[in-house]
């Protein structure tokens, strides 16, 4: 389970959260400005909140008067907006960046490489493919360190819809396997509605709504 309140103030409004999530897709939805990508860079240990806890499995990253737990040991896997990719370093070579044990997370990856289908882009580099196969490749990458969360910031918006929508198919089938939670952002409310297992409604900083979908 991920526990998560946070109180920030932020240059325009006060970021003033409270919820839990299980091993389920939790989308936080809204319009730009609202706290969505703030919320996933404090559990990710790249922003401080001013106060609060996250906590994940029982591990505390963050209390109040506790030191916060370092990015590094956190167990977090972020798929950032625009992928960031090393464009030095082939496909296979960005995948493998933060494996722990290269040879057994290879084993484990080679299901995930072929729902993916990118498994014949290993030697390339980033600029020989395409945004969907980057986005992919993205992913393999943040799952390639066996994290214990998914975050994914507007992991779709470079991409057109045909793309997106088997993207957003892709996704879901990768979570039935990996069974972990996935915490993903989107201002697009058709895809909150067809990737949430729950969606929170954020405006400006608090969350307005929660909706839980039993049927996607």
């Amino acid at each position: 389970m991920l526990s998560v309140r946070l109180y920030k103030q932020l240059p325009h409004f006060t970021l003033d959260v409270q919820f839990e999530m299980n091993g389920e897709i939790l989308v936080l939805f809204g319009p730009s400005g609202s706290g969505k990508t703030t919320i996933l860079n404090c559990i990710a240990g790249l922003v401080q909140p001013d106060s609060g806890w996250i906590r994940l499995h029982g591990v505390s990253f963050v209390e109040d008067k506790g030191k916060p737990l370092p990015p590094q040991q956190r167990q977090v896997g972020y798929l950032f907006q625009e992928y960031a990719l090393f464009p030095h370093m082939t496909v296979e070579k960005n995948i493998a960046y933060g494996m722990k044990q290269k040879e057994q997370s290879w084993q484990k990856l080679e299901p995930l490489l072929a729902v993916l289908g990118i498994t014949h882009l290993l030697p390339k580099y980033p600029h020989q493919i395409s945004g969907g196969e980057k986005q992919r490749v993205a992913l393999a990458r943040a799952l390639a360190t066996e994290p214990s969360i998914l975050l994914l910031d507007e992991p779709f918006s470079a991409l057109d819809e045909e793309t997106r929508e088997k993207c957003r198919q892709e996704l879901l089938r990768i979570h039935a396997m990996w069974r972990i939670p996935f915490l993903v952002v989107t201002h697009d409310r058709d895809e909150a509605d067809k990737l949430g297992d729950t969606i929170l409604f954020l405006d400006r900083g608090r969350v307005s709504r929660v909706q839980r979908n039993s049927d996607k």
